[in-house]
């Protein structure tokens, strides 16, 4: 039956996500592409119009989770023109991080702190209100991102070839050299790692989404030992600590709950880093792109009680989307 399905979409600085979900919460298309963000990829228009082709004879309403909405007006304007234009049904458009909590928290109170390719913190108090921080981008800000985490990787790299590291903690830089090198299949010794960097650095399209790349294999290192990653990890989580306690300040709530999204965020080590600077987290009730299900439904006027979120969340994980 056309025009029965609701499409939800998460858009953020690494990837975008579309579903297209039935009214039984079960899902009747997935669609992935690159990063959409405005601030950071140029070709976002096409982008979101591409993975939007052939979904309009379905849709009844859609949400969009986009990375950067509100946070220009010029951007929000453009990016509300070329989804209505696309969309073709009635839709609503909120920033990422706020359809990330929402799906977290199904739409109740807490603050959801992500770290993806950027970093922001999004919460709302039991009266409804809500404040955010972080989300400046990764000119001046994005504190403890995966892009922060591979930043951070890159300067010390440089700096142990160079001679100039002075860590009293971890002297001793060689095995961070040889263990960075050894995940991305360079040489190890000192010449080799360097010329290896400058090809790597060279043969850049987009630096952000590379750089945040990273981050994963950082984090690998940190959970294996190295000295270097793991303080990187820790001064990571200290940077995201921040941004929940400057919402539970904001919103005069010391205890309120906190849960995470992104790429970053798979790191057991930063998430007890977190915990113990913040207290342990609630898990999320849904992905981000949960919220932008939920959102979508609740406009085209679907019940979404407990049957209804656990049936998407059961379709979410066999997708492999939780």
């Amino acid at each position: 039956m056309q025009n029965n399905d609701i499409v939800a979409v998460d858009g953020g600085g690494t990837k975008t996500l579309l579903l297209r979900v039935r009214p039984d919460a079960t899902i009747a298309d997935i669609r992935k592409a690159g990063g959409s963000n405005p601030f950071d990829v140029p070709d976002w228009r096409n982008v979101v119009t591409t993975l939007l082709e052939g979904q309009q004879p379905y849709i009844r309403a859609a949400a969009f989770g986009m990375a950067g909405f509100g946070e220009s007006g010029r951007l929000s304007r453009d990016l509300a023109q070329t989804l209505g234009e696309a969309c073709g049904a009635p839709h609503i458009i909120h920033n990422d991080v706020d359809m990330a909590r929402r799906g977290a928290f199904l739409n109740g109170p807490g603050i959801l702190l992500l770290s993806g390719t950027g970093s922001m913190a999004w919460g709302q108090d039991e009266q409804g209100r809500t404040a955010r921080v972080g989300g400046w981008g990764s000119l001046f800000g994005d504190e403890g991102s995966a892009y922060w985490i591979g930043r951070q990787a890159l300067s010390l790299l440089t700096q142990i070839l160079d001679g100039r590291a002075q860590d009293e903690k971890a002297p001793d830089g060689s095995g961070f050299v040889q263990g960075f090198a050894a995940l991305q299949g360079w040489s190890g010794d000192e010449a080799g790692c360097g010329a290896a960097l400058q090809e790597w650095y060279a043969g850049l399209d987009e630096a952000r989404p590379a750089v945040a790349a990273l981050a994963a294999g950082v984090g690998q290192l940190a959970e294996q030992g190295c000295a270097q990653a793991y303080s990187i990890f820790e001064r990571a989580a200290e940077q995201l600590a921040r941004h929940v306690q400057a919402l539970r300040g904001r919103l005069s709530d010391p205890q309120l709950v906190w849960s995470y999204a992104g790429g970053t965020m798979r790191s057991a080590l930063l998430r007890q880093k977190l915990t113990e600077k913040c207290g342990p987290p609630q898990i999320p009730g849904l992905p981000p792109i949960g919220g932008a299900v939920l959102v979508a439904a609740r406009l085209a006027g679907w019940t979404t009680d407990a049957r209804f979120v656990a049936t998407l969340s059961r379709e979410l994980g066999d997708a492999g989307l939780s």
